[in-house]
């Protein structure tokens, strides 16, 4: 597998057609073909799927993955010999959640760090892995704690969840001393937000009983609409902390809470690059 293969393959799989990859490389297409060819015909494989947008096979991910590493490792290099040397690139995924609150302290940490930047992706579960799969990005923060090939992976920390809502809302739907769960309206982050239905499932409402759901596909916005009383919701506690000791929210049960742990999936990689964003992220993740 030469240098000038691997390039070829990642400028298609990024740009997508052969013509584009060519333009990236300063060079022909035809130069592009042949230098795919030449390593499909070395591993007895096809890497690339032809079509529009092209597409890596599953050997051709592999390769993708080794490609980026290679670049970041190059990169690195440069760096250690020429402080003008390239900037780094450092593509990361991250739940929602967390880049609304605790990652907040790797970004003041990576803002310090000269001749780096960082590309969030902000993804769900299932996206994620088929990120780092793919080689787009070097890591990702995730409650799923199934390594993707070729990455490493830890747990940082737990994410709290406090089911809370308005006093106007608990006062509307107090049932005697309780709650009257099956029709107070409640909020999804999106369709596949379990947070709720889980505390919904712990109260007897079965997922065939729907109370009426209002979807905000925002971490921000989601703390926003409970504070505005359009439903209850889990927020992370160090989102809603302040709300709960002023009074604007109120908790849902004293003891009622979700934990989620967090994971760092990154990589397997010796990059001394990889290993500080790893060690940023375990200084801020929430312990519990």
């Amino acid at each position: 597998m030469q240098t000038d293969q691997l390039r070829a393959l990642l400028a298609v799989v990024d740009e997508g057609t052969f013509e584009a990859a060519a333009r990236r490389l300063h060079v022909t297409p035809s130069a592009v073909s042949q230098r795919i060819k030449a390593l499909e015909h070395s591993l007895g494989r096809v890497v690339v799927r032809r079509g529009l947008p092209c597409e890596a096979t599953e050997a051709g991910e592999v390769l993708v993955r080794l490609a980026r590493q290679q670049d970041l490792l190059e990169r690195e290099a440069r760096a250690a010999l020429d402080d003008a040397a390239t900037t780094r690139e450092l593509p990361v995924v991250v739940n929602a959640d967390s880049l609304a609150t605790w990652f907040v302290g790797v970004l003041h940490e990576v803002a310090r760090w000269e001749g780096v930047v960082l590309h969030l992706h902000v993804e769900d579960e299932g996206h994620s892995h088929e990120l780092l799969r793919a080689g787009s990005v070097l890591g990702a923060v995730t409650s799923n704690p199934t390594a993707v090939q070729g990455c490493s992976v830890e747990r940082i920390g737990v994410m709290r969840y406090l089911p809370v809502m308005t006093p106007a809302l608990r006062e509307r739907f107090s049932h005697g001393r309780g709650i009257d769960w099956a029709r107070m309206p409640v909020l999804q982050f999106n369709e596949h937000d379990e947070v709720q239905r889980g505390v919904l499932r712990r109260h007897g409402i079965g997922d065939d009983a729907q109370p009426p759901t209002s979807r905000v596909p925002s971490s921000e916005g989601f703390a926003e609409a409970v504070r505005a009383g359009l439903g209850w919701g889990a927020l992370p506690e160090a989102q809603c902390r302040a709300d709960l000791e002023s009074g604007a929210l109120v908790r849902l049960g004293a003891r009622e809470h979700v934990d989620v742990p967090l994971h760092w999936q990154s990589w397997r990689l010796r990059s001394p690059l990889v290993d500080r964003l790893t060690e940023a992220i375990r200084a801020h993740a929430p312990s519990r």
